[in-house]
């Protein structure tokens, strides 16, 4: 018996029903706030909503009776076709309403938005119907804890366990567990979540947004997405200092390691303050930030951005905002726009590119490599310079004052590895797809590190609507590959992965 009939078929598709009911319900919700706003899309979205909620139901009752059980294998399938059933079915309200005209534009869409890219292909957002951007926001928020965590934290009530699913949804170096059990992890994650989603959509209507453009900027922001109710994105607040800095303090927070929120709020200020990771990811953001903040306030002929040179302290304290802002929208993959970094002098444009690759801290939101990994590899390099004064010597990677497993140095090595192979071949691909350099270069960067705003004609007051059609798909690949972090995905294409052991 080879492998493919071993594997548990009726529990992928029982998941797969789940994930589409989950979808469904936000659907309803998103239905609900068109109504309430009289958008007039109201009985698409209803519509879009029960489709999608009853077809899930009716797979999910066709499959009831299977082995409640999921191996790793089964788990990297789920991952990967559950985000693809997810973003299959979040294409139907942007069809049923014709907001978004034709399925290659609605599902680059989709994918950009559980993904957590923030990249759109909308030219005149403010346009678009109130219940069609709550759910361009709320495939945001989904996505950005990850779909297949919700589904850890319900499976229980199924009677399924849900390690093989957290393992592959979130894969990487970083292991640190709130609680023994999984599924009580994936809860005090999603609380976490949700509160400081709360929170910041509070202080935002406080700080002078309405109530819809805070709640969706919210769900934005936590999830580290970047889709915006406006044109101008968050350039449009540019005079209302207040709502960047809160978009500022959230952006930070959702770039952190989940879990350290989670010792804050437990009061244990230690285990935050001792994180190589945290106190590297605060030192490139403000050791960046006052780098770009010299460059702008001695730079006297910037006059095409939003930032003036500055002359008094109320001019220098929009440099350092901007500056502060565009650094985290960036390196958290977050990709909203205060200001556009592309005529912030070249230098500092190959500045904010590398930003692209290195990405927030493991156990966040946002995409990218990933700080934890950089800080390995560095952490090994130095050693292998001392391993070859010392070649008998045991001398491993330490982080956090532990040793790191030599399977894991090598897992981040070949991660890193596999990441610029696919950052060059995503390059080759868009070049041959008729896409000039810098904006190849951009767009297979901002892809697959799942940030949004690239480089040049996508850059970040550009849409990607005018990207052909076979670069749009492109670019949807590199934004799942990107978000379930390759080796989810590629595994699949492996022969050994359907081989029987």
């Amino acid at each position: 018996m080879n492998f493919i009939s071993k594997v548990n078929y009726k529990i992928i598709t029982h998941i797969m029903g789940l994930l589409l009911g989950v979808n469904g319900v936000f659907m309803l919700i998103s239905s609900i706030i068109s109504a309430v706003y009289n958008d007039g899309v109201f009985k698409e979205m209803l519509l879009s909503g029960l489709v999608t909620l009853i077809f899930g139901g009716l797979i999910m009752l066709v499959t009831r009776k299977h082995r409640k059980e999921i191996h790793k294998r089964e788990g990297y399938i789920i991952v990967t076709f559950g985000w693809l059933i997810m973003a299959l079915a979040g294409t139907i309200p942007y069809l049923f309403t014709g907001a978004i005209p034709g399925f290659t534009n609605a599902f680059f869409e989709t994918m950009s938005g559980y993904t957590t890219t923030g990249a759109t292909i909308l030219s005149d957002i403010e346009s678009m119907p109130y219940g069609i951007l709550f759910w361009r926001s709320v495939t945001h928020w989904i996505g950005g804890m990850g779909i297949i965590v919700l589904a850890v934290a319900i499976l229980p009530l199924l009677g399924i366990g849900g390690m093989q699913l957290f393992a592959a949804e979130a894969p990487g170096p970083g292991g640190d567990k709130l609680h023994p059990r999984i599924t009580d992890t994936a809860k005090r994650l999603w609380l976490i979540y949700v509160g400081y989603t709360a929170l910041e959509t509070l202080f935002l209507y406080i700080a002078g947004m309405s109530f819809f453009d805070a709640i969706n900027h919210s769900l934005s922001t936590l999830s580290t997405g970047g889709f915006s109710t406006k044109n101008a994105s968050i350039a449009h607040w540019n005079d209302t200092p207040m709502i960047q800095y809160i978009i500022i303090v959230f952006m930070f927070l959702a770039g952190t390691n989940f879990v350290l929120s989670y010792f804050g709020f437990k009061f244990k200020f230690r285990k935050i303050i001792q994180d190589e990771e945290f106190k590297t990811y605060s030192f490139i953001v403000f050791g960046i930030t006052t780098i770009v903040v010299l460059f702008l306030y001695f730079k006297s002929d910037i006059t095409q951005s939003s930032i003036v040179h500055p002359m008094v302290w109320g001019e220098l304290e929009s440099v350092i905002r901007h500056s502060l802002f565009q650094v985290l929208a960036v390196i958290t993959t977050t990709g909203f726009v205060s200001a556009d970094y592309t005529v912030w002098t070249p230098l500092l444009t190959i500045i904010f590119f590398g930003l692209m690759f290195l990405g927030g801290s493991s156990g966040s939101t946002s995409g990218g490599i990933k700080i934890v990994r950089h800080l390995i590899m560095i952490k090994n390099g130095v050693m292998e310079f001392k391993r070859t004064l010392h070649p008998h010597a045991i001398l491993p990677v330490r982080y956090n004052n532990r040793a790191v497993k030599q399977p894991i140095v090598f897992n981040v090595l070949g991660f890193f590895i596999l990441y610029m192979l696919s950052f060059i071949i995503g390059v080759l691909v868009f070049s041959l797809l008729g896409l000039d350099f810098s904006t190849a270069l951009g767009g297979a960067a901002s892809a697959l590190g799942n940030v949004g705003p690239a480089l040049g004609d996508l850059g970040p007051v550009n849409s990607y609507r005018a990207l052909p059609d076979l670069a749009k798909w492109w670019a949807t690949f590199l934004m799942l590959i990107g978000r379930l972090e390759l080796f989810t995905v590629l595994i699949l294409f492996t022969p050994f992965f359907w081989r029987n052991r």
